[in-house]
């Protein structure tokens, strides 16, 4: 075929490099998700069926006489089950068994619009069938095919539709004889006047008119399958993103994810603004994982892990990065918002909560507690973009290193939180004075690197807890 060809430009008018490796997981990924649309697209195509043939039946009751409309009432009844069994066996493209329900679903169509009806007494020309402009009901049945999200089902409902109804009219013509004396008495009935009496000749096939439906029946289907192709190229490119930002979100948390999907450059300007920060990790893990199998160590970080994440996420937090057997948390990025330092000692209580749980299935089970400080703080950090071609989200400055420091500060106070004043001071302006009881003040506290003592509030661990 000519590479000039416009019918083939249609649809192969897409760069080479559009088209992704069919091993490719991009490839794969797609070819899911087009399954999945598929899928919702014929099961919506079998109810939008359903119903267009029982509106057609109701309608062929007051059309077709009794007990004629008996036969036609069958073939609808018959579409509507290769209908189901369309959507059983379909799939992205085209099946074998798909193709060969398609075929017969318009080769049923066509024998039941030019064929005889064994029903009925009538004994008009063959010709007649043609007459009753019956072809219309064929764009019922393209349309169902553009619910399936496949151009090769329209282009195959066009071309085989008009191979069956050009089929159908070359045999009539060819074998049905027509009978005898009617074209006679219409040329008598309208003396000069050939072309009218052709028209209205019951012999005629009127064949130009046959073609014409054919035609536009073509145009139509032609330009719903470019429609179909460019919406097929639409859900790509919709998958691609979906999985890119699930990708995303595999490594940012979801406000993270939303900040770089939703804008061009979100993240490429530098900011100062206040945020809290918040320090995880377990006690005495290096210790623990010395003495257990590799296997049983990941499995334990990745149960500690979801739970901290759960929480993170739950309370509008981003989880910055896994610090091994620990993890750093900030609210307030990276966009700031009016409850990041209550939402962040929300966060923790949750965190508290589901660790008990936690423990309490590892006790149950014969195996150790653990125990995780958490350490908090609020203040002004720097937050931006590093890195060259590999960017990251970077959250810098004297907030950071003093969060981590109190986290370290719960050994010495046999805690399991410790926080700034500066933190609990604003958890107060923000309202959140329930997350505030049972912490005990410590002033004058010396923290490492840091040349002024600060006055800092912790959570006590209950006596008789596990401290390492």
């Amino acid at each position: 075929m000519s590479q000039n060809n416009p019918i083939r430009s249609l649809f192969f008018s897409q760069r080479q490099d559009e088209f992704p490796d069919k091993n490719s997981p991009q490839y794969q990924y797609t070819e899911a998700v087009l399954e999945r649309h598929k899928r919702e697209g014929l099961e919506l195509a079998v109810r939008v069926r359903w119903v267009a043939m029982t509106l057609i039946g109701i309608l062929l009751l007051f059309i077709v006489p009794m007990p004629a409309v008996l036969y036609y009432e069958g073939i609808l009844a018959l579409l509507i089950m290769n209908g189901w069994l369309m959507r059983r066996v379909g799939k992205v493209g085209l099946s074998r068994a798909e193709v060969s329900l398609i075929f017969f679903d318009l080769f049923l169509m066509t024998i039941g619009i030019i064929g005889p009806n064994p029903l009925s007494d009538l004994s008009w020309p063959h010709a007649m069938q043609y007459r009753f402009d019956n072809f219309q009901y064929f764009f019922v049945i393209l349309a169902g095919g553009t619910l399936a999200y496949s151009w090769r089902t329209v282009i195959a409902i066009g071309t085989w539709t008009s191979a069956l109804w050009l089929a159908g009219l070359g045999l009539s013509v060819w074998l049905v004889e027509p009978i005898p004396g009617l074209s006679e008495d219409m040329i008598g009935a309208f003396p000069g006047q050939p072309e009218m009496a052709l028209a209205l000749d019951p012999n005629s096939y009127q064949i130009q008119m046959r073609i014409q439906e054919v035609a536009v029946f073509l145009i139509v289907a032609l330009s719903l399958a470019v429609s179909v192709r460019r919406f097929n190229g639409l859900l790509r490119s919709n998958a691609a993103l979906e999985r890119e930002r699930t990708n995303l979100s595999r490594y940012f948390s979801p406000n993270v994810v939303e900040a770089l999907s939703t804008n061009d450059e979100p993240l490429k300007k530098i900011q100062t603004h206040n945020i809290a920060v918040l320090f995880v990790d377990i006690v005495g893990f290096t210790e623990f994982s010395a003495t257990r199998r590799p296997e049983e160590v990941i499995e334990t970080l990745r149960e500690f892990h979801v739970l901290m994440e759960n929480a993170v996420f739950g309370n509008g937090g981003t989880l910055d990065k896994y610090l091994g057997d620990g993890l750093m948390a900030t609210f307030g990025t990276p966009e700031p918002t009016t409850k990041d330092a209550r939402n962040a000692l929300e966060c923790v209580i949750e965190m508290m909560n589901a660790l008990d749980k936690w423990n309490d299935g590892r006790i149950s089970r014969g195996q150790p507690p653990l125990r995780v400080g958490f350490g908090a703080h609020y203040g002004p950090a720097v937050l931006a973009d590093i890195g060259a071609n590999r960017m990251e989200f970077a959250v810098v400055g004297n907030t950071v290193n003093i969060a981590s420091r109190l986290e370290a500060l719960t050994r010495g106070l046999n805690a399991r939180l410790v926080i700034s004043d500066e933190m609990r001071n604003h958890v107060l302006n923000e309202g959140g004075h329930a997350c505030l009881t049972n912490l005990r003040q410590f002033p004058d506290q010396e923290i490492r690197g840091i040349d002024a003592h600060l006055t800092v509030w912790a959570f006590e661990r209950p006596k008789g807890q596990a401290t390492a």
